[in-house]
């Protein structure tokens, strides 16, 4: 009886004593002197070598929107004198933590979900669901592998790599100064959040309770963090920087201002629904976000968060409004939304919807309807982009891209992608450069003249693309795929007519 005691006020004693363990069994528990292991797969990795030298340090000095600024129009050209690899173009393909064989047609998890629904969710769950960031001569990408990394633009070789928090990472790194900031998020739904969402959609959320959500910021120059702002909601969508702050959107339908320094909020409004992949954008002094679900356009004020207008799209169904983010130029904005479903031939189908809003009152200037289309799988529209007085936009519901006339609406073209796949194609911004659109959507890159719509050169990848916009730097176009690679692939092999002297 006696020796049983002593065994059990062992135990206690050792339960209690981190350090009476450490002295029995020779393993370190006090966290001072447990440093994280260098080799764990998830520590940041920095390699100082491999970043650029001075004079190769070219392209845009920051990023501070999604899909590069409010026009989403991911075109930058060089100084004449810049070196001669990024006006000529550089080609590579960088594989990430999980990287999918690009010449692998099948994805990931086909066998189980069917093709048509695997492919978007190999882009929600495995690698890059949007574009990839460039400046001065380093790419910025996020990944659903739960990584983020910058990768030297000509060469292709990792500077770090670093994984904040267990989520996803679906946006496009906002780079500003010495900083980098990531958003984090899941598009899960847990069977709490279901059933609130039944009873209160209002107040119902994606990602509450699935992983740690919210904003982060790194060190740019070795991906180490420096803060973050957690967040209930999913904070998928990427912000937006304007101002010395950040703007944000959240899955539980909630938009803050916080400050780029140290991740503080300076306000927060309500508005309700589910913000998806739809990222904000600053214009003068409004920003606008576009919630689904519930489905809306907001313009509030950049400096107390006060709702200015709301404008809606009748007939928006399901994620639509949400999956597409805002486009602002000369004063209008433009939206676009999946709606009105409806059953055809026994099967369901919906349209693709696109209005322009005065961007100062909410006032509808014109709406266009892109056609009727098969219900199509996950990001369900195309990221609008506008370039010299004309919108440029794609449908994935009918799998075209068309271009109109920023003020009136009036349609100039209509193009199809060709083989669209199953899932639709059509979900990424062209990107106007040097007299020629480019799209990347399905495997591969279209070059089509902005004039007429009429295709100039495919050049094919692999992998898939998800609502990825070129990013194009002098004369080398960079891309993130949802194979779970960064691509970097010259203008001139997928334009032909390109001269990089002119560009």
């Amino acid at each position: 009886m006696k020796f049983r005691k002593i065994v059990i006020l062992s135990a206690v004693s050792i339960l209690i004593s981190g350090t009476a363990w450490a002295q029995t069994n020779q393993v370190p528990q006090d966290p001072i002197n447990n440093t994280l292991d260098p080799q764990s797969p998830f520590a940041t990795l920095y390699l100082p070598q491999n970043a650029p030298q001075a004079n190769d340090q070219v392209g845009p000095s920051e990023w501070t929107h999604a899909y590069g600024n409010p026009q989403h129009n991911a075109g930058f050209p060089v100084a004449h004198n810049a070196p001669r690899w990024i006006r000529d173009g550089v080609r590579w393909n960088f594989p990430e933590a999980r990287a999918w064989p690009l010449n692998d047609n099948h994805p990931y998890g086909e066998k189980v979900d069917g093709i048509k629904e695997a492919l978007p969710v190999q882009t929600q769950f495995y690698g890059n669901a949007l574009g990839v960031s460039v400046v001065k001569g380093v790419v910025y990408a996020e990944s659903d592998d739960m990584f983020a990394y910058a990768v030297n633009a000509q060469t292709g070789k990792l500077i770090w790599r670093s994984s904040p928090v267990a989520n996803t990472l679906m946006g496009n790194p906002l780079v500003v100064g010495k900083k980098v900031y990531l958003s984090a998020g899941s598009v899960s739904f847990n069977f709490a959040n279901v059933m609130e969402y039944s009873k209160h959609p209002k107040q119902a959320g994606r990602g509450k309770d699935i992983s740690y959500n919210g904003i982060f910021c790194l060190d740019r120059k070795d991906g180490k963090l420096l803060w973050s702002f957690k967040t209930q909601g999913d904070a998928m969508p990427t912000p937006a920087y304007a101002d010395h702050s950040l703007f944000i959107s959240t899955g539980d339908g909630n938009i803050y201002r916080i400050r780029s320094t140290d991740g503080k909020a300076i306000w927060k409004t309500h508005v309700g629904g589910i913000a998806n992949m739809s990222s904000p954008v600053v214009w003068k002094n409004h920003v606008y976000v576009s919630m689904s679900v519930i489905p809306g356009l907001y313009a509030l004020n950049v400096n107390n968060g006060k709702v200015l207008w709301k404008g809606e799209i009748p007939g928006a169904v399901n994620t639509g409004m949400g999956d597409v983010s805002p486009v602002v130029d000369n004063g209008i904005v433009v939206m676009d939304t999946v709606a009105n479903p409806k059953m055809v031939d026994g099967k369901p189908s919906m349209e693709t919807l696109v209005r322009a809003f005065n961007a100062n009152t909410g006032q509808v200037l014109w709406t266009n309807n892109m056609g009727r289309g098969p219900k199509i799988p996950a990001f369900k529209g195309g990221v609008p982009m506008i370039h010299d007085g004309m919108v440029y936009v794609g449908s994935p519901v009918t799998s075209t891209y068309e271009a109109m006339n920023l003020h009136t609406g009036k349609v100039a073209w209509t193009w199809h992608v060709p083989n669209p796949g199953p899932a639709g194609a059509g979900r990424g911004a062209p990107t106007y450069y040097e007299n020629m659109l480019y799209i990347s959507t399905g495997p591969d890159i279209y070059a089509i003249q902005p004039k007429t719509g009429q295709m100039v050169h495919e050049y094919h990848v692999g992998g898939r693309f998800g609502i990825v916009n070129p990013t194009i730097v002098g004369g080398t176009m960079y891309l993130g795929n949802s194979w779970d690679w960064i691509n970097a692939v010259p203008v001139k092999d997928v334009n032909p007519q390109f001269n990089a002297n002119k560009a």
